[in-house]
């Protein structure tokens, strides 16, 4: 593995000496688990009105299909716009749309048919809310060799979020019901909104787009699709969210029919996941530069297959409890070094517009494949429907690991013109990690 540059500095959470990023890692940690008590407890609602595998795959549909048709226009939209505004007014409907489905479910009137309603409108929100918040992580770290520090914090505040959510939410509904945990999602969207408020932030420059939004829209698609590098890593993501990702819309059958379980069950699963999930984000964190990150993607992209289909043969909870962290850390390695390395090679002008791709390529296929899982898993079962996405994530780790040596000559320049790496490494051809 080739030396860090010399600009790269130690520290596992290097990136929260900038007081913007700081406020923004406060605040969003309390709001992420909040969103997670709501994940957990819409799977289970709508799993106990219903049933139905089928649904449990339509409301992941409705949720985040909007996210794929809007995402293109939105990331023209945020290449625009102040992004700073965006996140506020995003985080403050998404808080309304947290109490509007406490408010249906504690009076008693909440259906399946407002669960969609309000699935798609969270699903339009994050339609904006997701690439300009990918795109404004750079503006919250000043110095740019922190910012892979940055993503890979973000991705450990995700997933420790996920190890404390699902948890909770799962006592809350046992205790109470869905509802109030609906209503406290709701209550900690004020953390992430009042830590937007207190940034100081340089005044915005606005970027001249004298063109269309069609022209500006074409502009990044014919850059994500002729760029090797970026097209590469945005189809595997794309797979592996198809393929992979829909296992956590099959975690309530896992729970109540393989493993004869109930909410707690649900969390227990949840939170084994998140905990790899959490290791695999502190890995990144520690690394002291991008370089080697598309071999660390191979070997991600493998090991959440596999992951996956020791999932699909579990048949006891200890024996699920012990495979899931590798699920959990594959999955987020593989989401957040995709992440990183399209930060890193894409200029600002288009940082909204391949965000969105990239948002497309992680949330935007995930409806189809919540879809896709909840049909076959009709037919077949959830365990057959896991194994399947296992084997397909593997095949995608073989097929990234065959195209590396082609995209890091592509990606060398690049980090080379970036001081990423020294021009007398790359043509003395040490940069063996690149990307």
């Amino acid at each position: 593995m080739p030396s860090p540059p010399p600009t790269a500095r130690p520290g596992i959470g290097r990136a929260l000496r900038h007081r913007n990023f700081r406020l923004f890692f406060s605040g969003q940690s309390v709001s992420l688990i909040g969103t997670w008590i709501t994940r957990i407890a819409t799977s289970w609602l709508v799993y106990r009105l219903t049933g139905s595998a089928l649904l449990l795959g339509v409301v992941g549909f409705c949720g985040q299909i909007p996210t794929l048709l809007l995402a293109p226009v939105a990331g023209v939209l945020v290449d625009r716009w102040d992004r700073h505004k965006i996140l506020v007014w995003t985080q403050a409907l998404s808080a309304l749309q947290s109490f509007a489905l406490a408010g249906l479910a504690l009076s008693g009137t909440i259906t399946v048919g407002w669960v969609l309603g309000l699935q798609v409108m969270q699903g339009l929100i994050n339609g904006f809310d997701t690439p300009a918040r990918q795109a404004f992580v750079v503006h919250m770290v000043e110095d740019r060799d922190d910012l892979p520090n940055a993503i890979a914090l973000n991705s450990t505040m995700v997933n420790g979020s996920r190890i404390i959510g699902p948890s909770i939410g799962g006592l809350i509904i046992a205790a109470v019901g869905e509802g109030w945990c609906f209503a406290i999602d709701g209550v900690s969207y004020i953390a992430v909104i009042a830590s937007l408020l207190a940034m100081r932030l340089p005044a915005r420059i606005a970027r001249p787009h004298g063109g269309a939004i069609l022209d500006e829209l074409r502009t990044g698609f014919e850059y994500v699709t002729r760029f090797a590098p970026v097209r590469t890593a945005l189809l595997l993501l794309a797979l592996v969210s198809l393929m992979g990702m829909p296992y956590t819309v099959l975690m309530p059958l896992i729970a109540t029919e393989t493993l004869h379980g109930g909410a707690h069950t649900l969390g227990f699963l949840m939170t084994a996941s998140g905990i790899g999930a959490v290791a695999g984000a502190l890995y990144l964190a520690s690394r002291r530069s991008v370089l080697g990150l598309g071999r660390v993607m191979v070997f991600a992209t493998i090991a959440f297959g596999a992951g996956l289909i020791g999932f699909s043969q579990a048949r006891a909870l200890w024996s699920a409890l012990l495979v899931l962290p590798v699920v959990g850390a594959g999955m987020m390695i593989e989401m957040a070094s995709t992440n990183t390395i399209l930060q890193t090679i894409v200029s600002e002008e288009l940082r909204g517009r391949v965000m969105a791709f990239y948002t497309m390529a992680f949330l935007g296929t995930a409806p189809i494949g919540s879809l896709l899982a909840g049909v076959v898993a009709e037919h077949v079962g959830a365990s057959p429907t896991i194994l399947l996405g296992g084997i397909a994530c593997i095949a995608g780790g073989i097929w990234l690991s065959l195209r590396l040596r082609g995209l890091r000559e592509l990606v060398r320049p690049i980090y080379v013109e970036r001081g990423v790496i020294a021009a007398v490494q790359a043509d003395a051809g040490t940069a063996r990690g690149v990307p």
